[in-house]
């Protein structure tokens, strides 16, 4: 069994950022590059973009609200055509660059607060999807297993990246557990590799509230910023070997 590890990246305010997220690219398999809404600028967009290259990963936008000041983690009151350009600008950007060094964007996975608004909201979800099918109608969209992008994304055809996350705690299959909740970011190392391993096989995980839950993805989440990011990247590996698993190259 196979299984695709993504890891959100370029999220950093400077080179050396980027010196610490190239450490876990050997251990993933496609990375989602912020593209200046929440993050980035050109100079790390291009030297993750590079990093990313040498270790053959699938390279994918990480568009957001536009508000660096919050890291794109609260909602803004925006108008739909405002978000919409916004977007557009956002993952132009970096495929520009990738398109000047010699590659191409495989993917496009929302961050933070707007993948949480676009989940919650069936009528923003088809608003993005339908941007996202009309100027990028050959990327591949990742988001919430089970949710409303991945509702939208059917409607339109659009293959679609069912995620999963080994370190972040749901309130249900359906919803991730609000960063503000005491416990709802996991950096219990063993309990991420478990967990990854739960999500891969789809045997089930349990919720923030104790419950049973179970669904498929296709891909699983380690964000970079969480502090205990590399070591659990280094003992992934091996940990999905263990138990049958593989991730893709």
């Amino acid at each position: 069994m196979k299984i695709d590890i993504n890891c959100d990246l370029g999220e950093g305010s400077d080179l050396i950022s980027c010196e610490r997220d190239a450490q876990i690219m050997p251990f993933i398999s496609r990375c989602n590059i912020a593209c200046g809404g929440h993050a980035g600028n050109l100079e790390i967009m291009r030297l993750s973009i590079r990093n990313a290259q040498q270790y053959k990963l699938k390279i994918g936008a990480h568009p957001s609200y536009p508000d660096r000041e919050n890291f794109g983690r609260k909602s803004v009151p925006i108008s739909p055509n405002q978000l919409l350009d916004s977007l557009y600008a956002q993952i132009n950007q970096l495929q520009t660059l990738a398109i000047a060094a010699g590659t191409q964007l495989d993917h496009i996975k929302l961050h933070g607060a707007l993948y949480n608004d676009a989940e919650a909201d069936q009528l923003l979800a088809q608003i993005i999807i339908s941007l996202l099918s009309k100027e990028y109608p050959s990327l591949k969209i990742i988001g919430l297993a089970n949710g409303a992008m991945e509702a939208a994304a059917a409607e339109k055809n659009r293959i679609f990246y069912r995620e999963g996350f080994m370190d972040r705690q749901y309130i249900n299959k359906e919803k991730l557990a609000p960063r503000d909740l005491p416990g709802s970011v996991l950096n219990n190392i063993d309990h991420c590799l478990e967990r990854a391993v739960a999500l891969a096989k789809g045997t089930g995980i349990t919720s923030y509230h104790g419950r049973p839950l179970k669904f498929s993805v296709d891909t699983i989440c380690l964000h970079s910023d969480n502090p205990a990011a590399l070591r659990i990247a280094e003992r992934l590996v091996n940990h999905l070997q263990l138990h049958g698993l593989s991730i893709y190259s």
